[in-house]
């Protein structure tokens, strides 16, 4: 008859089991190019580089492309320097806070 560790021992290694399946991670290589939306979906831009300090991700260098919102908002600067607290996601997209998006309204652009 089975020891009651042996049971606990089983349940940990399934959940083990289970988490490491649900968890998908990326390298920092496979995220060059992503494209990164903010979570309210408008289409930021496209990373350039990751920053990191410590062995830590610091930010996320993300480049104005042709029909972002960042080239709307930045006009001839060539991207942004986006903290990593400011990411909420990293999967087949970048996920950001609409709290790394510098203001801009329509009407200032059409006027100057």
């Amino acid at each position: 008859m089975p020891k009651n560790e042996d049971f606990k021992y089983l349940h940990h290694l399934n959940y083990f089991i289970r988490v490491m399946f649900m968890l998908k991670m990326k390298k920092i290589s496979e995220t060059y190019d992503m494209r990164v939306f903010t979570d309210t979906g408008e289409y930021f831009g496209d990373v350039e580089e990751s920053i990191i300090t410590q062995n830590k991700v610091f930010g996320w260098r993300v480049r104005a492309t042709k029909n972002s919102f960042l080239n709307k908002v930045l006009g001839s600067a060539k991207g942004v320097i986006v903290p990593h607290q400011l990411v909420k996601s990293v999967g087949d997209i970048i996920i950001i806070s609409r709290a790394a998006v510098p203001s801009y309204s329509e009407e200032e652009h059409k006027e100057g």
